[in-house]
């Protein structure tokens, strides 16, 4: 009889295209999942991938076992989260997705206040900037850094997160501060991918086009590079609150701040909510908007 772990490995694989990729997810080696997918063909007697050098892909009779594996998983989650929401102890499995320096920088120590409350419960923390697909890959809560949540998304603020343009001091020694945003044009920047910033002034928003020199998906490598004196950057302020405290960067703009965007917990409205993700959301609302005393986190501004 074909087990539900069975089922679970070959919709990873299929999801994924790959042994490898889905064992990652799986948090396995690559050699037992195939040896599980090999073995629920033989049970089956039907092959259900089509195996190339490059890539797999589900055969016409794997199309049809993958809508129905998918099918008995989610029946069987809702069944689990079901039984969950009656209890009164938080228990089981809870799957998150955050981008990889908001784990570190904030998340990681009310995370682990949380668990310490709750001894049953596990905690998968997918800690990357990729933007997952919650419902194919199974998450019960994402964590995004955003001005605009995601339609079809229940979505929770955590915390603000004002953008933040700054620089070092050696940096305005050698080049001066801007003093309005069109300014920047003389200014080296270093940015998340982005051709232009944005900034308000009275109710008015100014895009400035800009010329990176840095471009960079992850936050603490263009604040490093800020430390260093190479450019100004624009981060969420929780990436370099320490920083300017300390004096060793400086904010640059300030008066033409853009409306704040936010650290938001989202989960799909389509999708039965466990007690479990609605109980971290609201540990976390309250830790990160009003840290337990004693407990050093710094606060973004």
């Amino acid at each position: 009889m074909t087990s539900f772990e069975d089922l679970h490995f070959f919709v990873e694989v299929v999801k994924h295209g790959n042994f490898t990729t889905a064992a990652h997810s799986l948090g396995i080696s690559k050699q037992l999942v195939s040896r599980r997918i090999i073995a629920l063909e033989a049970r089956l007697g039907m092959r259900l991938l089509q195996r190339t050098t490059r890539k797999l892909s589900a055969t016409e009779t794997g199309k049809v076992f993958f809508q129905r594996a998918q099918t008995i998983l989610q029946a069987l989650h809702e069944a689990e989260l079901e039984v969950s929401n009656r209890s009164g102890d938080l228990r089981g499995l809870l799957k998150i997705s955050v981008p990889l320096s908001y784990a570190s920088l904030r998340l990681a120590p009310a995370l682990t206040a949380f668990m310490q409350q709750h001894p049953q419960l596990e905690i998968w923390l997918d800690a990357d900037n990729r933007h997952v697909d919650m419902v194919s890959e199974g998450y019960d809560m994402v964590i995004r850094v955003t001005d605009q949540p995601e339609e079809g998304m229940v979505a929770r603020k955590l915390e603000d997160a004002a953008m933040c343009y700054c620089c070092s001091p050696a940096y305005i020694a050698q080049h001066g501060i801007p003093s309005t945003p069109q300014a920047l044009a003389k200014h080296i920047c270093l940015t998340h991918r982005a051709s232009e910033w944005q900034f308000a002034e009275h109710d008015q928003i100014h895009r400035i086009p800009i010329q990176p020199r840095l471009k960079s998906n992850h936050g603490e490598v263009l604040r490093d590079a800020a430390l260093a004196g190479l450019g100004i950057t624009g981060l969420p302020a929780f990436y370099v609150a320490a920083d300017l405290q300390a004096g060793r960067l400086v904010e640059v703009l300030a008066d033409y701040r853009r409306p704040q965007g936010g650290i938001y917990a989202m989960y799909p409205y389509h999708k039965q909510v466990s007690a479990n993700t609605l109980a971290l959301i609201e540990h976390l609302r309250q830790w990160l908007q009003a840290p337990p005393a004693g407990t050093a986190i710094t606060a973004a501004t």
